[in-house]
């Protein structure tokens, strides 16, 4: 019976948190570049496993800009890549893929849509830091 209840609670509790990352909290941002921090933070909490940790190397393997129209409701509308490796094609596709997974990304609440601009700078292993968030080069 303790094995039903606490499975049980287990259960709920993933659904609970599953349900947090696919609806994250809206943001207060008043303003694209601070929208593109909270936008940010849910990206590396969807992905946590490719946030390369530390301070990256001085030459990292591909740098992506991408500019994301966000919604109302934080749904991803449309990326347009402004900047992209052509040596490394395959990095540009795991960006927009994970952007569109991310989906919906914070609301923003106070600017009812947005469009923001973000660098990823991506490491030969394909862990990730975005510009917003970085912790520096070496």
């Amino acid at each position: 019976m303790a094995y039903r209840s606490t499975t049980a609670a287990l259960v709920g509790t993933l659904i609970f948190a599953n349900a947090a990352l696919a609806n994250p909290a809206a943001s207060n941002a008043d303003n694209p570049k601070a929208y593109r921090k909270d936008a940010a933070r849910h990206i590396y909490a969807q992905n946590p496993s490719l946030i390369y940790k530390g301070k990256l190397p001085a030459l990292v393997h591909a740098i992506v800009v991408a500019e994301v129209d966000v919604d109302g409701n934080g749904n991803v509308r449309d990326i347009n890549m402004i900047r992209t490796p052509s040596h490394a094609p395959d990095v540009t596709a795991k960006v927009k893929q994970m952007i569109h997974a991310a989906s919906p990304l914070p609301a923003p609440q106070r600017m009812g849509g947005v469009k923001y601009l973000d660098i990823w700078l991506v490491d030969k292993s394909g862990r990730f830091q975005l510009d917003t968030l970085t912790e520096g080069q070496r």
